[in-house]
Parts: C-alpha cells; sequence; structure tokens
C-alpha cells in the first residue's frame, strides 16, 4: 500500500476534511468527550496556517483518498517542527504514518533542515523514537494546562548528537 502512497501538497479546500481526519486519529486513542473537545482548536486546520509560508502542508492519498498528512513549520534556518501527522484510523499501523514521517525529513533536509523537532502524543512516543527520534524534553500542551507532552528531535544530517 505504501509504494501506491501518493503525498502531495494539500489544497484549501481540503483543510475542513483534514481536520476532521486529525480528530478522527486523535480520538484512535480512546480519549474522552472532554479531552477531544479541549483539543478541537488545536486540531482545526485554518486557511491563514496553510496560506503562511513558514507551513507546509502534505496528504497522503491512496486509491484517491487522503488517508493522512502531515505538516511542518520551518522555524529558523536549519530547524523544522513537525506540526502535524495524522493517519485515518483504519489505517494505523500499516506503514502510511512511516512513510508520512519518511517524506517529511526529506522535506525539511531538501530545504536545508538539519533538524526536526517534534511535540508528540504520548501514544506515538514509540512510533517516533522508531522513527529515529531522541527525547529532548516535554512542552505543556496547548489545549490541556498541566498536561506536558514529550519531545523529541530527529537529526536531518545523519549525526547522532543533537
Amino acid at each position: 500500500m505504501t509504494e501506491k502512497l501518493l503525498i502531495r501538497n494539500v489544497e484549501l479546500h481540503e483543510i475542513s476534511y483534514l481536520s476532521a481526519l486529525a480528530t478522527r486519529s486523535k480520538a484512535y486513542w480512546g480519549y474522552s468527550a472532554e479531552f477531544m473537545t479541549a483539543c478541537q482548536e488545536e486540531l482545526l486546520i485554518s486557511p491563514n496556517k496553510l496560506k503562511n509560508e513558514k507551513f507546509f502542508y502534505m496528504a497522503g492519498e491512496y486509491q484517491g483518498e487522503i488517508i493522512g498528512f502531515y505538516a511542518i513549520e520551518h522555524l529558523s534556518k536549519s530547524n523544522f517542527e513537525l506540526e502535524a501527522l495524522f493517519v485515518e484510523p483504519k489505517y494505523i499501523g500499516t506503514g502510511i504514518g512511516t512513510a508520512l514521517i519518511t517524506h517529511a525529513k526529506s522535506y525539511a533536509a531538501a530545504m536545508g533542515g538539519h533538524i526536526l523537532i517534534i511535540q508528540g502524543d504520548p501514544h506515538a512516543e514509540k512510533f517516533y523514537q522508531a522513527m529515529g527520534g531522541k527525547i529532548a524534553g516535554k512542552r505543556e500542551s496547548a489545549s490541556i494546562p498541566g498536561r506536558f507532552l514529550p519531545t523529541f528531535s530527529i537529526s536531518l544530517t545523519g549525526e547522532n548528537n543533537i
């Protein structure tokens, strides 16, 4: 399946679909309705963010259906942050997430990136470590005060010391 995954730029008319996909993907982990309500604003993709030249949104399409997406933010000359990575729940565990993050790493590196920073959901910690992420610390959630999420950094230059 991943060999037939088309990764392409997100189009403006797709943002509401992608926001809903992000919500479905987040809910996959069994979070409560209250938790999901608190996260709604953070999971929305705004037209302004999509049009902002600091952000790059890419969709993963399989047989004409968007089944995942990622976004990276250009923080500085050599630092990028994985702003989002979501996979349609029925495709979680099939390699789509791996294909998307591999593409994100290549894309950021091609733009001169040396480091990809990730604030990950605790359920994705093993995934990000398997993708080369080294635990870099914790950051408070933008949606839930007092909830701290692991941060990772991935070298895009092949160096292990970040």
